[in-house]
């Protein structure tokens, strides 16, 4: 006896958004969508010790293999451009079902750990570039670009505190490995803690991919009416300076619109910003005479708070706007790079981590507030591609954060380096003044009455 599929219909709002209705999570996949969060939340925190626990294995790389600080950190650089520029082709073809999340999970698995594996068994740069930086950076952008978009399918009504909780796990997920790198990490022993992590990576992504499930385009809760939602939620966002978007833009379209185009300038600069205080916060605190453990509680409660703050800013955002609260994310982030650098420079150590808290809120809040920003001023049906145009930023703003950065560092030392990155920071902030929603006039000034005195006489 077979069990009918359940039906569903499809219907369209006055924005042009799609609503597929009249399918649970359990009919879909025979279990809660709390699994499509919890899952790649995992995923999540498996692979983020590729970028937040680099700065904390690096001094042991160089000092077996011989390799330079602008070496390990054009590793980085290019790790980044492959971890971001996998996201706008993932996108796309996961929107047209032409990959499974399951297939790029178990691929993204594999590639992930051989990113490690290589590194623990290889001294030859080329060979690292190869395995580490392009196949390991495509595993974790594969892992990335996955975990965002399903979240965000399986949560279309409740996006934005999802999505910021699921993209915490790339950063604070790095905290046990920076200890481990900090103290453990040795010439003698680095290939098998190296592998381990290349194994753990492999198990836990391939098992949480295995279960991922994605549900059909355009899906909505059916115990929700998206109708009457959106007429709340327009509401509520408006009084919140967080409208919807008043079409749903094509990639072309978005970009025509200029507003693509500045959001990604914006996320090149802020994001080679962070990267730089992901990379180099753990050399410059044992520059700066504070120790290995103080170095890597410095980068844990940079990764922390880089994690969580993710998660806060969905809040915040929601009652003072997106673009409102992006901005003073990004001068927070420009005023703890001068903080950083003047703490180090007088061995303040209290001032010291309390600027690290400062750089991981800063170097993080930013990314969910752009996820949000795509589908507010470019709609839902082509999110993917949207952010995936918009997330490819990081293939440029890696390359500053990492490899350029460490040639910046060499010629002006870290004086230098971070007084250039707290100014370029204040630079992608003034850019976001410039953020309009597309195809909505801006509301009407009332004018100011004049005070003219009374005719005398």
């Amino acid at each position: 006896m077979t069990t009918a599929a359940p039906s569903f219909q499809e219907i369209t709002d006055e924005n042009g958004r799609i609503y597929r209705i009249g399918e649970s999570p359990h009919d879909l996949m025979g279990r809660s969508r709390a699994w499509m969060v919890w899952l790649p939340w995992i995923a999540m925190m498996a692979v983020s010790v590729f970028e937040y626990g680099w700065g904390a294995v690096v001094g042991t790389l160089e000092e077996k293999y011989g390799w330079t600080l602008s070496d390990v950190f054009w590793l980085a650089s290019v790790w980044a451009v492959f971890q971001a520029g996998v996201a706008f082709p993932a996108g796309r073809l996961r929107e047209k079902n032409i990959v499974s999340a399951k297939a790029a999970m178990l691929t993204a698995a594999v590639c992930s750990g051989i990113g490690y594996f290589t590194i623990a068994h290889s001294g030859n740069l080329l060979v690292a570039f190869l395995g580490y930086s392009v196949v390991g950076g495509t595993g974790a952008g594969l892992v990335y670009a996955t975990c965002i978009n399903m979240v965000g399918k399986w949560y279309p009504e409740k996006r934005g505190a999802r999505t910021g909780f699921v993209n915490g796990g790339f950063a604070y997920g790095a905290v046990p490995f920076i200890y481990v790198f900090s103290a453990l990490l040795t010439p003698g022993n680095y290939a098998v803690v190296l592998d381990l992590i290349g194994v753990y990576m492999l198990v836990v992504v391939a098992f949480c991919g295995f279960l991922f499930k994605d549900p059909p385009k355009s899906w909505w809760p059916k115990e929700i009416d998206p109708i009457s939602w959106v007429k709340q939620n327009t509401a509520v966002k408006s009084l919140a300076k967080n409208p919807p978007a008043v079409r749903q833009y094509s990639p072309m379209e978005a970009i025509r619109t200029g507003m693509l185009p500045l959001m990604w300038l914006s996320l090149v600069i802020i994001g080679g910003v962070s990267l730089f205080g992901i990379n180099f916060q753990v050399p410059f605190a044992k520059e700066s005479n504070f120790g290995p453990f103080v170095a890597a509680s410095s980068a844990g409660v940079l990764s922390i708070v880089n994690g969580t703050g993710r998660a806060v800013v969905g809040w915040v955002s929601d009652r003072i706007g997106r673009r409102q609260t992006l901005t003073v994310v990004l001068v927070i982030a420009a005023f703890a790079q001068f903080g950083v650098l003047y703490a180090g420079n007088t061995h303040n150590l209290p001032l010291f981590m309390v600027f690290a808290f400062l750089t991981g809120f800063g170097g993080g809040a930013f990314y969910p507030l752009f996820a949000s920003l795509v589908p507010d001023y470019f709609g839902e049906n082509n999110n993917a591609s949207n952010y995936g145009l918009v997330y490819s930023a990081k293939l440029v703003g890696g390359v500053g954060g990492g490899g350029l950065a460490a040639g910046v560092i060499s010629a002006w030392g870290y004086t230098g380096a971070y007084i250039l990155a707290g100014s370029i920071a204040l630079v992608s902030a003034v850019l976001t003044l410039f953020l309009r929603q597309p195809g909505r006039p801006r509301p009407k000034r009332e004018p100011v009455p004049r005070f003219r005195p009374a005719p005398t006489g």
